[in-house]
């Protein structure tokens, strides 16, 4: 049985971002979520300074060791290239206890963003791609849940005691600032996306992701050039090879055939 966000990858994708979910996403979760008040986020302080997403099969997972901590960590991980990873519809181990005007259960009510980072400036700079899709996908969920940019909440603004967590490093006045900005495009409809809907140029091919039913033909066409059996269904399998295939290319391995992938497809 689902849990309730299974909305989530609907509302990043209408608001441009990249999308790749995680296997089992819509079952995955400690418990299903109470009503959502809104967006926490958070920085994974990860030390791996390659890759898109290291942190993720441990927000998947959970920590083991001697802060062990029952996986989901999160319902949303934000890659170094502004994808967003779904990783749980329901209730995830993200928030500890804490207060934010009046939630006291962070856990049941808010939304974690787990965005890939070191957790210092000096040990890493946000890339701009990522910044702005975080804004984007809190704006575009706020929106969706009908709250305004005060309900983007630093982790290290909810948890208690004060100064206990210092994630993420940002200044959350400004990125509630931008939060903000975002949410007044959203409901004007002028929202630019950051992944084109297809080619510039040549072609014009579509961006093409898991599910995708509209063009049978060209899915078929990403099948043969990654090997796989060209059924024209774009499921698990095509994604994985698709994967495989962008990182043999050098390319962010996001399971999206965008215009860079088509390119090397040619």
């Amino acid at each position: 049985m689902s849990y309730s966000l299974t909305w989530l990858p609907a509302v990043l994708k209408a608001a441009g971002l990249k999308v790749a979910e995680c296997p089992g996403w819509q079952t995955s979760g400690i418990g299903e979520m109470g009503t959502v008040l809104g967006v926490l986020c958070h920085h994974t302080a990860t030390t791996i300074r390659t890759g898109n997403m290291p942190s993720l099969n441990i927000l998947i997972h959970g920590r083991t060791g001697s802060d062990a901590l029952q996986g989901p960590l999160a319902q949303l991980g934000l890659g170094r290239d502004g994808t967003y990873y779904i990783i749980a519809a329901g209730r995830c181990n993200h928030a500890g206890p804490g207060k934010w005007k009046e939630i006291t259960s962070g856990n049941t009510h808010l939304i974690g963003i787990e965005a890939e980072n070191m957790g210092h400036e000096s040990l890493e700079k946000w890339p701009e791609v990522q910044l702005q899709a975080y804004y984007r996908g809190v704006a575009a969920i706020l929106n969706h849940i009908g709250r305004d940019e005060d309900y983007c909440i630093g982790h290290k603004e909810y948890r208690l005691p004060k100064g206990y967590k210092d994630d993420p490093d940002l200044d959350m006045n400004n990125f509630r600032l931008q939060v903000k900005k975002i949410m007044t495009e959203l409901k004007a409809g002028a929202t630019p996306p950051l992944i084109p809907a297809a080619e510039s140029s040549g072609l014009k091919r579509p961006t093409l992701r898991r599910g995708a039913t509209n063009d049978p033909a060209l899915v078929k066409t990403i099948q043969q050039a990654i090997g796989v059996d060209p059924d024209g269904d774009f499921g698990p399998n095509t994604e994985a090879a698709v994967r495989a295939f962008q990182s043999a290319h050098h390319m962010v391995p996001d399971g999206i055939v965008g215009p860079k992938t088509w390119e090397q497809i040619g």
